[in-house]
């Protein structure tokens, strides 16, 4: 507690230049050393001495930061880092009160007993601790030091009467973060300043607020020591914090530092209290502006004379008590406990056997637990860290580089970086040890950029959630009083004084949300001012764009670009609608009509391009009567038309009528009437716009994906949507009408009253699997029944006996492919001759009862022949005809196959369509009286052709030799 150098003590309340007077006493000497409480103001101090002295003397040693030139003469330094016995001239050590603190307070109270210049030692600090330094140093000389200027208290006020260049205090991160938001909302934004910031994030949100970018700073209270802001006023919003073991009230002396930060220099300052914190009380408060406060008569206290022995020996010597009544014990640190931890660990104390293994366990628990997770994984992460150090003498380069590289990402909220953060700072104060690692200065330049990375990134986050820069400009110009700059540019954005306000999509103006309602209208006001002009040389940019650049939406929208300009309405007719512009008010009414005009040009130039058949039909002055009422019908319908509702008017249309309408892309379906052309998705996107036009539809349905021959039915959708979409419902899923009109004429040769099976081209056109495939017939009204068979596997050949009655054609065809046998039987033979073909929209007169419940066509069942019942037979042993070698070891098995039989009920006029009551659909079988499968029988014999009709003959019109099926027509006439 001795020392020969001159030792002062210089006291005083805040803003009474204590450490400018330090500076200039270490820079007067050849060399020093200054120790502050916050590695902030330890930057602070040596950014203000490398402005004198120039970097290359001087050092800044903090835990996590080591700047250390060659020719060193300045030490700048946190409490904890100073060096020990390096001879300085000075030593000088800040905020010596602190030696009162609950969990550094030992810390200080060693530098106040053993820290001493060659020439001159400082202790720089409140008043309070006279008494207390002048018990424990005799030789201390008392330097008192008065406020510069004068700090009033002004009682409680609101945050949303807080006036500019005020600094509101918060002692939790959550109080912190929460005051700060307020703030943006309601002034425009805030700093934020807390211990827990890197040095490089606290500066770039000083200077935020030191220029003015900001007029509010919100803070812990590390502001209170020693950092020197342009605060007028400081408001607390609570009166008590947490320090780090229970919830404890501020002491006056507390309050004070903090309060003494309002007002620097010889300018006056204010503080008070807002939001949650009750008024103070009068003594406090005065106290605190007459700097009056009891004297500290206890310092905290530890042993600083260690033996290291063994690990239980170093706890003793940790945990003596003192022996001076000014002194007390300090309650138990993070250190001594990570201690206490480790020394329980029989590895631990199987490596710990001498005194440089102890004091090496010892080093590695004075790593301050900077992530705060909790003791158990602090003392784990030690662990590992001392095994490391003692087994291998320093830590491993890969295992430190992984931990490293876990932290370094900027991505995230300010919570996450902060985290990382504090997770850095471990690894940075690790890199500083000497000896530690095995290239200090490549893992100490890592730590320090991983954390320099994240500082940015942080302050970035920082700002952009408690700065809202536009309303912190525009409030302080609507303080002035002065007009504002409103400008537009190129991409539609609006500015007012350089801040983004808005923007112009398309005719109209989109204010950015978020603006509060004190600057909303100066906002719009100034913003409508500038697009006023910008309205006109828009529309004259959009009236000259190509059509390339406009489109339309499903929901009848138009856009230009990215921005909606209006939307379609109903017109007259579905192939002229109208158009309704968005242009706002104040454009006027020259380039409403003018957009008007230019979206009116687009859309009937695109229903031109893609209804190009579908005009063309309504313009063909050759069509008439029947014909042209059809034309008008498809035309009316936009192209797609269901037989069942024309039924009567395909009927009475004869054949020269029907060649003129095919020359217009017109066909004739079984299940509906169409335009192939029009089938195509663009035209099918914009005729369900069209149509949902025409029936007033509030919300539009969507244009099927292109490509799919069936989709599934969407329930919700209007009646007739799916026709519009070239989709048939059937069950579950549609079809596309021209697919499904392929699958009707494969279906009118199969025996739908015997029930027939599904072949491979059915499945094939559809895409479907064959239960799918039962559904969508389902849906078409067949009875799907679903029934397993044993499946047949691959066997060898089997040759028939010379009886048998296949010889004669399995010898005579052996060479012969399966179709060309075919088309060599007779008439009468094994297989029969096919169809005639005939043209795809030629449907037979009771085809057109298919949508009205009627199964099509079809022939009578073929008669069974009979097969000699010994063929089958099988002599002992042997085994049977059709049945794999295998099958008695692999078992049988067995297949799903379905079975389609017409399921409607006839209508009760069927019979006499039909040509009399007992008619009835015929299966497969005999050729009837028209020489060709499934032909209507006449009488009962079969001898005689008759057809029925329900209406009259008509005469017999010329084929048109311009009908793709003339050739075919042409045959059949002539048998």
């Amino acid at each position: 507690m001795t020392g020969d150098s001159r030792i002062v003590a210089v006291l005083g309340p805040t803003n009474t230049g204590k450490t400018t007077y330090a500076i200039e006493r270490m820079l007067a000497h050849r060399t020093g050393v200054i120790g502050l409480p916050l590695r902030l103001l330890a930057r602070e101090v040596y950014d203000r001495i490398v402005a004198l002295r120039g970097p290359s003397v001087v050092a800044l040693v903090t835990g996590e930061e080591r700047i250390v030139p060659p020719r060193t003469q300045y030490w700048v330094c946190t409490v904890e880092a100073m060096p020990e016995g390096m001879g300085a001239d000075l030593v000088a050590v800040d905020e010596i009160q602190l030696c009162a603190d609950p969990e550094r307070g030992h810390v200080f109270t060693d530098r106040l007993l053993r820290a001493r210049g060659l020439h001159e030692t400082l202790f720089m600090g409140s008043d309070t601790m006279r008494g207390t330094i002048a018990a424990l140093v005799p030789k201390a000389q008392f330097i008192k030091r008065e406020r510069m200027s004068e700090l009033t208290y002004v009682g409680q006020k609101k945050i949303s009467r807080m006036r500019p260049r005020s600094a509101i205090v918060g002692f939790s991160v959550e109080n912190v973060y929460a005051i700060a938001e307020l703030i943006r909302r309601q002034k425009g934004g805030a700093a934020v300043v807390m211990g827990a910031l890197s040095p490089r994030t606290r500066n770039a949100q000083v200077e935020m607020y030191q220029n003015g970018e900001v007029d509010y700073l919100v803070a812990t209270d590390a502001i209170g020591m020693g950092l020197n802001l342009d605060v007028d006023h400081v408001a607390f919003s609570a009166l008590s914090k947490f320090d780090g073991r229970r919830m404890r009230p501020l002491a006056p002396n507390e309050l004070a530092q903090i309060a003494g930060r309002a007002g620097r220099g010889f300018k006056s300052g204010t503080f008070g209290v807002t939001g949650d914190a009750p008024p103070l009380e009068d003594g406090v408060a005065r106290a605190i502006m007459d700097h009056n406060f009891t004297p500290q008569n206890k310092i905290n206290w530890r042993n600083p004379s260690l033996q290291f022995g063994s690990i239980d020996r170093l706890i003793k010597t940790l945990e003596m008590a003192p022996d001076h009544e000014r002194l007390f014990k300090a309650r138990e640190a993070d250190d001594l406990r990570a201690l206490k931890t480790l020394g329980e660990d029989a590895e631990i104390i199987a490596r710990c056997t001498d005194g440089p293994s102890v004091k090496l366990l010892w080093d590695v628990c004075r790593i301050p637990d900077f992530r705060g997770i909790s003791h158990a994984e602090h003392a784990s992460l030690l662990e590992v860290i001392f095994n490391y150090l003692h087994q291998r003498g320093s830590i491993p380069d890969d295992w430190i580089a992984r931990q490293i590289q876990r932290i370094d990402r900027t991505d995230g909220d300010i919570d996450a970086l902060s985290k990382r953060l504090a997770f850095i700072r471990t690894w940075t104060y690790v890199t500083q040890r000497k000896g530690w690692t095995g290239d200090e200065n490549h893992w100490r330049d890592e730590a320090r950029v991983v954390e320099d990375r994240l500082s940015d990134a942080l302050h970035e986050r920082l700002t952009q959630r408690f700065v809202d820069r536009r309303t912190s400009v525009l409030l302080r110009r609507l303080g002035q009083k002065e007009a504002m700059v409103a400008e537009v540019n190129e991409t539609g954005e609006v500015t007012v004084e350089g801040e983004f306000v808005g923007k112009l999509d398309g005719f109209r103006f989109r204010q950015d949300k978020g603006a509060g309602v004190a600057e909303d209208k100066t906002i719009k006001t100034a913003s409508l001012q500038a697009l006023a002009p910008q309205f006109h040389l828009r529309a004259d940019r959009f009236y000259n764009a190509p059509d390339t650049e406009i489109d339309f939406t499903e929901q009848g929208g138009l856009m230009w670009g990215s921005a909606a300009v209006g939307k379609l309405v109903a017109g007259p007719d579905a192939l002229k609608p109208g158009i309704e512009v968005f242009v706002d008010d104040v454009a006027g009414p020259e380039v409403a009509q003018k957009v008007q005009r230019r979206l009116q040009h687009f859309i009937d130039r695109k229903i031109a391009a893609l209804f190009e058949p579908l005009v063309a039909l309504s313009k063909d002055e050759a069509l008439t009567g029947l014909a042209r009422g059809f034309a008008f019908r498809m035309v009316e319908n936009l192209g797609i038309i269901p037989r069942a509702d024309i039924a009567e008017d395909v009927k009475a249309l004869d054949q020269e009528a029907r060649g003129a309408l095919r020359k217009h892309g017109i066909r004739f379906g079984q299940f509906t009437i169409f335009m192939q052309a029009l089938l195509k998705p663009a035209p099918t996107r914009l005729r369900l716009v069209l149509w949902s036009l025409t029936k007033g539809l509030q919300e539009f349905p969507e244009s099927p994906p292109p490509g799919l021959v069936t989709i599934p039915v969407d329930a919700g959708a209007p009646a007739g949507s799916d026709t519009m979409s070239g989709y048939r419902n059937a069950g579950t899923r549609a079809i596309r009408i021209d697919m499904l009109e392929r699958l009707a004429d494969m279906l009118r040769s199969e025996d739908s009253r015997g029930g027939f099976e599904a072949k491979p081209d059915m499945l094939s056109i559809t895409g479907m699997t064959l239960e799918q495939f039962a559904t969508l017939m389902e849906g078409l009204g067949y009875k799907a029944e679903k029934a397993e068979r044993t499946k047949v596997k691959p066997v060898d050949t089997v040759i028939p006996h010379d009886d048998s009655p296949f010889a004669a054609a399995t010898d005579a065809n052996a060479d012969k492919p399966v179709m060309d046998i075919a088309a060599e039987q007779p008439a009468g033979g094994i297989v029969a001759d096919p169809a005639p073909a005939q043209p795809a929209d030629i449907v037979p007169e009771t085809a057109g009862m298919i949508d009205e419940g009627i199964a099509p066509m079809i022939s009578e069942e073929a008669e069974s022949t009979e097969v000699s019942d010994h063929i089958g037979d099988t002599a002992k042993g042997e085994t049977p005809l059709g049945t794999a070698p295998d099958a008695s070891l692999a078992g049988a098995e067995t297949e799903v196959f379905y079975v389609f039989t017409w399921g409607r009920a006839p209508r009760a006029n069927q019979g006499a369509r039909r040509g009399g009551g007992n008619e009835r659909p015929q299966g497969k079988g005999k050729p009837g009286p028209r020489g060709k499968k499934g032909g209507q029988r006449g009488d009962k014999g079969g001898n005689k052709s008759q057809n029925f009709s329900a209406r009259p003959p008509k005469a017999e019109k010329p084929i048109d030799p311009d009908n793709p099926f003339a050739a075919a027509l042409m045959g059949l006439k002539n048998k």
